[in-house]
């Protein structure tokens, strides 16, 4: 299993209020879930009218579904006019990686001191 993410900045064009920015960034988020089976959301920059974060989640059988799921998303948002496409940062992830500093739960005994629930 594989889980791809992207996070995508952007910078609106004459928006100058956040119900502005929301009638912006809704249509561009409804599209992307719309013409793709992906998680989005506005995840960044909320408290500024004219940048926004997205953020795109997808998983998947196979890397390259994964990057072709997250090409076609980054396409149809920097294709749109009312946005400016800034950056674009991309993770693909194994099932089978482990990300440094990270170990299999449980690890240990919990301590007899926690409460176990039973009781």
């Amino acid at each position: 299993m594989f889980t791809g993410t992207l996070s995508l900045d952007l910078l609106l064009g004459d928006v100058r209020s956040l119900k502005q920015k929301r009638a912006v960034i809704r249509p561009i988020v409804a599209d992307l879930q719309r013409r793709f089976p992906v998680a989005a959301a506005e995840v960044g920059h909320l408290d500024l009218h004219r940048r926004a974060e997205l953020g795109i989640a997808v998983v998947a059988a196979d890397p390259g579904h994964c990057h072709r799921l997250l090409d076609g998303a980054e396409r149809l948002v920097a294709q749109r006019p009312e946005v400016d496409l800034l950056s674009a940062h991309r993770v693909i992830y194994s099932s089978t990686d482990e990300p440094e500093g990270s170990t299999t739960w449980p690890t240990e005994p919990a301590p007899e001191s926690w409460p176990t629930g039973s009781g």
